[in-house]
């Protein structure tokens, strides 16, 4: 068949990681070849052991996850021909490497276990009914896993943004001071003339003399003639 599988063209979470990714869900691809009875199969493969692998003729010859290392291809994901039609209502995508535990159980049927190397892989589909292999597709391009980073490979301080990051930061740190620097000086003007102009009209109001005008001021007194008595009365001051 001229279909190829591909991942998931849509905005997934995980699309594809260390052990997994997200396969797109083939739907009318085998219209016309399937009967009620027939099952759809996933052929997962290294990219350089594709071109090797052999179709199984029966269910009994599909070989299994465990053998991935040594015959460096399985078959998982065995499915009812009906669920890839065009009107049945399945997942749009099919996550492969999704069945953690496959290594836990040990089964010898087909599974769907985590993918142990990075690969490359390459995928395909298989229409097998109870005679054999009916229809494939065609093989996928190749697809990589993510592979984890060791914390110690990882350069905290790229040398390409190194020295960039510096200069940014000094020209930030400058920017602060010069801005504080220009805060505290109008508040301390503003304090400062404040305070003096509270000094101001203290100083105006002790210094400030009042004068009385009701009260004529004190007229100096006459001196007395030689020989007059001490205890004679004066005369009194003219108003």
């Amino acid at each position: 068949l001229p279909y190829v599988p591909r991942v998931s063209p849509m905005a997934l979470l995980g699309k594809v990681t260390a052990t997994t990714f997200a396969l797109e869900r083939p739907r009318g691809v085998f219209e016309g070849h399937a009967d009620a009875s027939d099952a759809v199969w996933l052929a997962v493969a290294f990219a350089n052991a594709s071109a090797a692998f052999r179709n199984p003729l029966s269910r009994a010859d599909v070989p299994p996850y465990k053998q991935l290392p040594t015959a460096r291809s399985y078959m998982t994901l065995e499915t009812a021909a009906a669920a890839y039609s065009c009107s049945a209502p399945s997942p749009p995508v099919l996550r492969v490497g999704s069945d953690t535990a496959c290594r836990e159980q040990g089964r010898q049927d087909p599974c769907n276990g985590p993918l142990p190397f990075p690969g490359p892989y390459r995928v395909k589909f298989l229409l097998m009914g109870c005679r054999g292999p009916k229809a494939e597709t065609r093989w996928s391009e190749p697809i990589l896993l993510r592979r984890a980073v060791s914390p110690s490979s990882i350069d905290p301080a790229p040398a390409g943004r190194g020295s960039a990051l510096v200069v940014i930061a000094s020209i930030l740190a400058s920017l602060g001071a010069v801005l504080a620097t220009t805060v505290l000086g109008a508040l301390g003007a503003k304090v400062w003339g404040s305070l003096c102009h509270r000094d101001l009209g203290t100083d105006a109001f002790i210094r400030r003399s009042y004068r009385t005008h009701h009260i004529p001021p004190a007229l100096p007194q006459p001196l007395r003639p030689p020989g007059q008595c001490c205890s004679a009365p004066l005369p009194p001051a003219p108003c």
